[in-house]
């Protein structure tokens, strides 16, 4: 069988800040919204005389991440100073991990358009990130530095070079971030930083006489912050290596031309050459005499590995098992907290239901994923709450009781979300809410008859529209009723009586 000829090969580099309050070595603490360079101190500015101190949940979320990606944690890591000279690294080198890691040779398998694609985990390390660099626009020559970020706890995550598309890059980048996110390692938002991509980019062209695979120059794009970026990125460079080996099928390969690392300008598409790519000795690398190395004790590996949850894969697996579409599952299973209330969700409605195990499995399971995705996640954008916030004022529990009061016709949807919105901002069950408003749905009839007619009778124009032909005053007729019932008549009831006035 022939070789795929201009195959791309693209492994990704993933760095992400970890969620830690405070810094790797130091106290400071981890703050996106500070005043620049006010979240410093002597340690994370370099200063003579001052040591480190490792941040032992740093490790821990580090630890946790590279067991989800199903790597191996050696018997020993140990920590280096990587040399480099830039104006966001006061200290001019970088605390990393070079030749020994504490992650290593795992993998992840990511889904794209309905197939499975497995990356391999070549390593996961933990090291300081550096300052952020700001450069004047409108033609200025100067930049300026903040280096609250110096010393921020930073996860690298190295991949095998399995990546053969830009889509796949994408859809690595996207299951990488929920894992993470998921896990309560990294908050993953990449507009504050939290999460830079570096993909390396070649294509295979084939073989040399001895067999060993052949490729064009590998071009590393730097600090990508979006998916979209990434996708754009990874699929230009494809692009450009494509055209110029084609140019130069001699000329045009790494044995000749070397790494390069290159830049990204997501307004124009394009990338731009930057400088040769730096290899390991040009980093002076050293092990750092201020840390002890990593000697994690087994035991604790154990525990952690025990107490990993069910991961996004397996949750969004069983979720469509139960019936829900995969879009649903996935949202359901973005965050590990979203997921774990809502089967506590559906196991409280259960309980309560007075309805068969078919309504539950069915019509419930449907009832608690709309009352989550609509109404829990529309309040904890409104009110900036996480999920942990949120479990405490609303335990699954009372919104199971809200949606038995809705599903049994006591109150309407819309007065049910009234009634939640009040729960969450008084901390009340929902029956005491309704008892104390009293709003319990009216679903006499003869009651509601008499709303209907008297919306019609206020409505004269909206009746002819309609029996003309607009139906779309049938919407204004039947506010009109809900209106005249202060809300609380059942829905159902006033359409059925309302289009057997108006004639169907």
């Amino acid at each position: 069988m022939s070789e795929p000829q201009l195959a791309p090969t693209i492994g990704l580099e993933v760095h992400m800040h970890l969620a830690t309050r405070t810094k790797l070595f130091c106290p400071c603490a981890v703050e996106y919204d500070a005043p620049p360079n006010s979240r410093v101190c002597p340690v994370c500015l370099g200063m003579p005389g001052v040591l480190p101190v490792m941040n032992e949940k740093a490790v821990e979320l580090a630890v946790r991440m590279a067991l989800a990606l199903n790597c191996e944690i050696p018997d020993l890591a140990k920590w280096d100073r990587k040399h480099y000279y830039y104006p966001d690294l006061p200290k001019n080198y970088q605390i990393s991990e070079y030749d020994q890691p504490l992650g290593v040779g795992g993998w992840l398998d990511v889904d794209v358009a309905g197939r499975t694609v497995r990356v391999g985990i070549i390593r996961v390390h933990l090291e300081e990130d550096a300052g952020k660099l700001m450069h004047a626009e409108g033609g200025g020559n100067y930049s300026v530095v903040d280096l609250n970020r110096t010393g921020t706890p930073l996860l690298e995550i190295v991949s095998q070079p399995d990546i053969h598309s830009a889509e796949e890059a994408r859809a690595y980048g996207e299951a990488l971030r929920q894992l993470a996110v998921y896990l309560g390692i990294s908050r993953g938002d990449m507009q504050l930083g939290q999460m830079r991509f570096e993909p390396n980019v070649s294509l295979r062209i084939g073989s040399d006489a001895a067999g060993r695979p052949r490729y064009t120059p590998i071009s590393e794009i730097k600090n990508l912050n979006s998916f979209r970026s990434l996708e754009r990125a990874v699929a230009f460079e494809i692009a450009r290596h494509r055209e110029e080996y084609e140019a130069d099928p001699e000329g045009y390969t790494l044995e000749k031309l070397g790494k390069t690392t290159r830049g990204w300008r997501d307004d124009s598409g394009l990338s731009f050459l930057q400088r040769s790519k730096e290899e390991a000795h040009d980093y002076r690398y050293l092990p750092e005499p201020d840390l002890v190395p990593f000697m994690p004790d087994r035991k604790w590996v154990d525990e952690l590995r025990a107490s990993l949850p069910e991961l996004p894969a397996q949750r969004i697996a069983r979720y469509i098992a139960m019936g829900l579409s995969a879009e649903i599952a996935q949202a359901l299973a973005d965050e590990n907290l979203i997921g774990q209330y809502f089967d506590d969700l559906t196991k409280a409605v259960a309980r309560l239901s007075k309805t068969s195990g078919d309504w539950v499995s069915t019509r419930g399971n449907k009832v608690c994923h709309d009352w989550i995705l609509q109404h829990v996640r529309r309040t904890l954008n409104e009110k900036k709450d996480d999920m942990g916030e949120f479990r405490s004022k609303m335990p699954a529990e009372r919104l199971a009781e809200l949606i038995q009061l809705v599903e049994e016709g006591k109150i309407n949807r819309n007065t049910g979300v009234e009634v939640f919105n009040e729960m969450y901002a008084a901390n009340k069950p929902a029956s005491k809410i309704v008892e104390e408003k009293g709003l319990v749905q009216v679903a006499d009839s003869g009651a509601i008859e008499a709303f209907v007619d008297q919306a019609i009778a206020a409505n004269a124009k909206a009746v002819e529209d309609y029996r003309g032909g607009k139906k779309a005053s049938f919407g204004r007729l039947m506010g009109e009723a809900m209106k005249a019932s202060g809300g609380k008549a059942n829905p159902q009831v006033v359409k059925e009586i309302l289009l057997k006035k108006l004639g169907g």
